[in-house]
């Protein structure tokens, strides 16, 4: 299989191209063939009562690409300029890694990659406002 690959749980709901598909009763594999669909996983979507820090705000801009709730051009400023600012604070090599590879993927219009690199410096950004609270 070529193009995106997702694998489903039962009745896993992901959003393609703004419409919520439902899987089955089963696991299964969905191939999008279509060049940068914009595919969502619900479980992933972070609800905007959610939306409380720094990195979960630029994860939230590229939800709203994914979700056709923002155009593609104001999303990309938006993003590139939210990983810009991020990247003066996540300092470490493997954080900048997942920041580059998260520009990266904007720029070539793959934004669900770029979530999900974003969503992986959650954890991160958690330990560092607790360190700071303590």
């Amino acid at each position: 299989m070529s193009g995106l690959v997702i694998k489903l749980g039962p009745k896993e709901r992901i959003l393609i191209n703004g419409a919520v598909i439902e899987n089955g009763e089963k696991r299964s594999k969905i191939a999008i063939k279509t060049p940068n669909a914009n595919v969502l996983r619900l479980k992933d979507a972070i609800h905007p009562d959610e939306v409380q820090t720094p990195v979960a705000r630029v994860c939230y801009v590229a939800q709203l690409i994914l979700s056709g709730d923002a155009s593609h051009d104001e999303g990309t400023r938006q993003l590139l300029c939210g990983i810009e600012q991020l990247s003066q604070v996540f300092e470490d090599s493997d954080s900048r890694r997942l920041l580059a590879i998260a520009t990266d993927s904007v720029l070539s219009g793959n934004f669900y990659q770029a979530l999900r690199k974003l969503r992986d410096l959650m954890p991160r950004e958690a330990r560092m406002l607790s360190d700071k609270l303590q």
